[in-house]
């Protein structure tokens, strides 16, 4: 580090797991860094469901060479989130928590220099791994505002014995209508299209299908909410409009990098809205300025996950020793 205690060789938008495999390639590499995270530690998989079951096997999560050990096939969540605070500690990672990055410019001398919502930084380099789970896709339907909506479905027994529309019917939204059902809820499916999503997990899908089937939880598809009241909704069926009684929306509509922080950041999003970057060394069009992670992905967030964008950061670092 220099004299300025607060320049770093790299700077690290986001203390998730990417993020921070990439500041143990810094470490590594004897690079001064550090990660500054507008929330917790792992702050997106800290807002995942309590007992959602990861798609991939440990060893695919694994990050920095430290083993993550489970007994089940599939981690679930709560040991994730252990797992990657044991890993920040072996490494003894410099990450500042609860510190939202405002601003990163680059200035005449090829430095980036760094506001944040409790001080100043500069770095030669910048890493942004801010993941896909900040914005939420909104539906803009009337009522979308309304208290008991949410885009971040936690814990099932909140909605016990309540009625419950669930839209999407994708992994999220799948697990969030089993969970509540279980919990006693009576829950309905929203589905814009004709069929459950095409990525729901092998394992999870033959139950919700029976749920369907048995008419424990009921679906509409073809079908959308078109409005949302205090104490019912209206959805719009292939057979019209169809209200019933409601106390929750769970919308799992889906999420999105924030996009609009990327511009400020001088990266180019072209209209598929895919930010521009080196797939050989994750730099943007930005000297010096680089993505990990799937918010590389853009929209496309099926593309990228922990298991296949933990390679970004030896990328990264590789390209900035070089």
């Amino acid at each position: 580090m220099s004299e300025n205690q607060n320049h770093y060789d790299v700077f690290i938008i986001g203390a998730g797991p990417i993020g921070m495999a990439c500041a143990i390639e810094a470490q590594k590499a004897n690079l001064s860094y550090v990660i500054v995270e507008k929330g917790a530690l792992v702050n997106s998989l800290f807002n995942y469901p309590v007992f959602m079951t990861f798609f991939s096997t440990s060893q695919k999560l694994e990050i920095g060479g430290v083993p993550f050990v489970t007994i089940s096939p599939k981690p679930n969540r709560n040991e994730a989130v252990e797992y990657y605070r044991r890993v920040a500690e072996k490494f003894d990672l410099n990450i500042h928590l609860f510190e939202s990055v405002k601003q990163v410019v680059k200035n005449g001398d090829n430095v980036f220099e760094i506001n944040t919502s409790k001080t100043n930084y500069t770095a030669k380099n910048v890493i942004v791994a801010t993941g896909f789970y900040d914005v939420p896709l909104l539906m803009n339907v009337p009522g979308e505002d309304l208290p008991k909506v949410t885009h971040y479905y936690k814990d099932p027994h909140l909605y016990a014995f309540q009625n419950v529309v669930v839209v999407g019917a994708n992994n999220s939204g799948v697990d969030a209508a089993l969970e509540t059902y279980r919990k006693g809820a009576n829950v309905t499916m929203v589905v814009r299209s004709g069929e459950l999503g095409p990525h729901v997990k092998y394992w999870v899908r033959p139950d919700i299908q029976n749920r369907i089937k048995e008419g424990e939880v009921k679906a509409l598809f073809n079908s959308e909410l078109v409005e949302i009241r205090d104490g019912e909704v209206d959805i719009k069926t292939p057979d019209g409009i169809k209200t019933i009684p409601n106390d929750f929306v769970i919308a799992m509509t889906g999420y999105q990098p924030d996009f609009g922080m990327l511009r400020k950041f001088g990266i180019e999003l072209p209209e598929t809205l895919c930010p521009v970057y080196n797939e050989e060394t994750m730099e943007t069009n930005v000297k010096g300025l680089y993505l990990a992670g799937v918010v590389c992905g853009g929209l496309d967030t099926h593309k990228l996950f922990i298991e296949n964008s933990r390679v970004h950061a030896e990328m990264i670092v590789k390209n900035i020793l070089g």
